[in-house]
């Protein structure tokens, strides 16, 4: 099926080939903020990717250095099936609002990306071909890298970071014969596409869901 796509390259030099794609352009983040766990960034990329806007900065984001290991899973219609549910996969920092695929506010600061999947319950129909999903949690307080917290938990610790009744969340999914590092426009999404460890994964970091 054709997927819509966001992606971080793990690979720097083909991430830091700064272009500006319109109104949003990528260059190098540096390393993870300071004030973020160094339990969650030393198992980061040392250099992330840094995403401006009209307005200026919009965000930084650094993916794992290698995929986390665990039980993976065999959702139906999920692109990740080697991760595990609520693993550690990245951190994102936004140095301006920005918006989820649902359009929620996501607040200036620092967050924990962890990987999962919306539920097969009707409610989410049509929101993407893929049901994988990175959820944001407050960096503060999301200090363990390798705890996998279950669903429940996990939607529980991203509404504190959203302060409404749904968990904040991106788009994401496995970037397999289409893989191409590097961040560009999508339809009316802008993808970021990057390898984490060996696995090529995409993630929509401006875009919201129009179904």
């Amino acid at each position: 099926m054709t997927l819509k796509r966001c992606v971080l390259s793990a690979s720097l030099p083909l991430l830091l080939s700064a272009a500006a794609f319109g109104q949003y352009k990528m260059e190098p983040a540096g390393p993870p903020p300071a004030d973020a766990p160094a339990s969650i960034t030393g198992v980061l990329q040392k250099d992330g990717a840094k995403i401006s806007g009209p307005d200026g900065p919009l965000c930084e984001i650094w993916f794992r250095s290698s995929a986390p290991a665990g039980p993976p899973n065999n959702e139906k219609d999920v692109t990740l099936s080697s991760l595990p549910h609520g693993a550690l996969i990245g951190l994102i920092h936004y140095d301006a609002q920005g918006q989820d695929r649902r359009g929620q506010t996501i607040k200036p600061g620092t967050y924990t990306l962890r990987f999962s999947y919306y539920p097969v319950n009707g409610a989410h129909q049509g929101v993407a071909p893929q049901r994988d999903f990175a959820l944001l949690s407050l960096a503060a307080s999301d200090t363990d890298p390798n705890a996998l917290p279950a669903f429940d938990a996990l939607v529980k610790m991203s509404e504190k970071a959203s302060g409404t009744a749904h968990p904040q969340v991106l788009s994401m999914w496995k970037a397999d014969t289409d893989f191409k590092p590097g961040f560009d426009k999508q339809g009316d999404d802008w993808v970021l596409q990057v390898k984490m460890g060996d696995t090529p994964i995409a993630i929509i970091l401006v875009g919201v869901a129009q179904s």
